[in-house]
């Protein structure tokens, strides 16, 4: 993999075990890669999304990071408006993802 720098990171909460949060995160993401409760999605020139999903006491944490693995990272940065209200969008984004998996799941979810 080639050099990668963190653009943003956000993680939440499902009130549900990991076994039933899981499959709902693989259906909702497209992944190109699959491990062990791990996703990665790397699409464009410059961007790669990993998830991961581990056990929590209200039920299941769920990690998104997103990188920037293209170089240099200036021109990257310059490309997406200096990632200007990026992380904020992911968190949106994520939360409604969340919400979703919690919806179908008959729990809740919250952000952290």
């Amino acid at each position: 993999m080639s050099r990668r720098r963190l653009v943003t990171a956000v993680a939440g909460v499902v009130t549900a075990p990991v076994e039933r949060v899981w499959p709902l995160l693989r259906r909702q993401v497209p992944a190109k890669e699959v491990g062990e409760h791990f996703l990665a999605y790397q699409g464009g020139w410059w961007y790669r999304g990993e998830w991961t999903v581990t056990a929590h006491p209200e039920g299941t944490r769920v990690d998104h990071r997103v990188y920037c693995v293209a170089g240099p990272f200036w021109a990257v940065a310059l490309a997406n408006r200096l990632f200007i209200g990026f992380g904020a969008r992911t968190r949106r984004a994520f939360g409604d993802g969340l919400a979703a998996i919690a919806h179908q799941t008959g729990g809740s979810a919250r952000l952290t």
